[in-house]
């Protein structure tokens, strides 16, 4: 039984190297790292393109990152207002408007 297993798990691991590889004609199809870094292999770029292209990618990486933390802080925000308007028992446009008043008195 357990020679069984292991030969279904072997085929399994051929047929899952293979899609991979049919996956990996072009970068928007790579899944993973290593299908990534067999794409750009592919495209033989020079050292001097290669690092142009990690520093644009260094710089899309960090753009997101803070657009993904900006997007957060507006959810925790948002939620904060929320939970404010239960403790008050007001309408979420209200505690806005109250804060928007707050805002303007300082």
């Amino acid at each position: 039984m357990k020679q069984n297993l292991s030969l279904q798990e072997a085929l399994t691991a051929l047929d899952e190297y293979g899609y991979e590889k049919k996956q990996t004609s072009g970068l928007d199809t790579a899944r993973n790292l290593s299908q990534m870094k067999s794409y750009l292999k592919s495209l033989d770029y020079s050292y001097k393109r290669l690092t142009t292209l990690q520093t644009a990618i260094n710089e899309l990486v960090s753009e997101e990152q803070e657009d993904l933390a900006k997007q957060e802080n507006i959810q925790t925000y948002k939620t904060k207002i929320i939970n404010l308007s239960r403790v008050y028992g007001i309408s979420f446009d209200d505690v806005v408007e109250v804060m928007r008043k707050q805002d303007t008195q300082k």
